[in-house]
């Protein structure tokens, strides 16, 4: 069978929560084909589903330097990173995706939730409202992300 195919229904048995099933697709996946951005995107899609940290952030890792101009890969592989690992080197991961995406909204408001729990409230305040500026959407997710419960203790309305 084509590996394509196999990604494709590792897929279609992971968005169905079939977690064991899509796990055993993909090692039928020919090794010749392991290194596929697609085969390791849906790695990284079920080490996600499965909390698997360390293999999330490793994928993510390998699929944000080989394609730097997706942002996503990098905000997946702080993520991974952040659980398997720290959030200073969560943070750090960001703060290098930050020089090539410096207008990502999420990018921001994930680097303001980092500062924000690392005791930087100035620093979480002024990277969240970034995140505002450039997506208004980040109004309502600062309001309620537990991660920035610090700020809002200290101030009311610390996006006004």
């Amino acid at each position: 069978m084509n590996w394509k195919w196999r990604v494709s229904h590792a897929r279609g048995y992971r968005e169905l929560g079939l977690l064991k099933e899509a796990r055993h697709e993909l090692t039928l996946v020919p090794e010749n084909y392991a290194d596929e951005t697609d085969v390791i995107a849906e790695h990284a899609a079920l080490s996600q589903e499965t909390g698997a940290w360390k293999k999330l952030a490793a994928a993510c890792r390998t699929l944000a330097r080989r394609h730097a101009d997706d942002p996503g890969w990098w905000i997946m592989w702080a993520y991974g990173t952040r659980r398997a690992e720290s959030l200073t080197a969560a943070e750090k991961i960001l703060l290098e995706a930050e020089a090539l995406h410096a207008n990502n909204a999420t990018i921001q408001f994930n680097l303001g939730c980092y500062a924000c729990q690392l005791g930087n409230l100035g620093a979480a305040q002024a990277r969240v409202q970034r995140a505002i500026t450039l997506d208004k959407n980040f109004v309502a997710m600062a309001q309620t992300d537990a991660d920035l419960e610090p700020l809002r203790k200290i101030t009311a309305k610390p996006w006004a």
